[in-house]
């Protein structure tokens, strides 16, 4: 299969790889993941019980108080975070900050819905510095 290309809004730079993790809706680092564990812990989330640890995050926007970047920057200090983020819509300024202090690649609104195209456990390339997204479909 040869490999997808996708032109994001690069936000905090960093090169990253990892199996997608594709959430429908909203997500917030404060209360719907497990600060110690990394596990999703939102009762109902279409993930609930999944480690965020290491995967590409791909959801919509942040939901949430300004308390999700001290969440975010935690598990990074004990290897539990994601290792990128793609949002659809414009980052918040809390995530950036959480994503900058958690070394975290964050790249936001792609060209094209990537929650739609991009299966969940596929491995995706993030380039937060040249603002794109890389994956295939196997």
């Amino acid at each position: 299969m040869p490999e997808k290309l996708v032109k994001t809004r690069g936000i905090v730079k960093g090169l990253s790889e990892g199996p997608a993790l594709v959430c429908k809706k909203a997500f917030s680092f404060l209360g719907d993941v497990d600060m110690d564990t990394g596990v999703i812990i939102a009762k109902g989330h279409e993930h609930e019980g999944e480690s965020i640890a290491g995967k590409v995050m791909i959801y919509p926007e942040t939901k949430g108080s300004s308390g999700g970047c001290v969440v975010l920057m935690s598990l990074a200090k004990m290897g539990k975070q994601p290792a990128a983020i793609i949002l659809s819509k414009p980052a918040d300024p809390n995530i950036v900050e959480g994503a900058i202090l958690a070394e975290v690649a964050l790249v936001c609104e792609p060209e094209v819905d990537l929650i739609e195209l991009i299966p969940n456990g596929s491995i995706v390339r993030v380039d937060g510095s040249a603002g794109a997204v890389t994956w295939t479909d196997e």
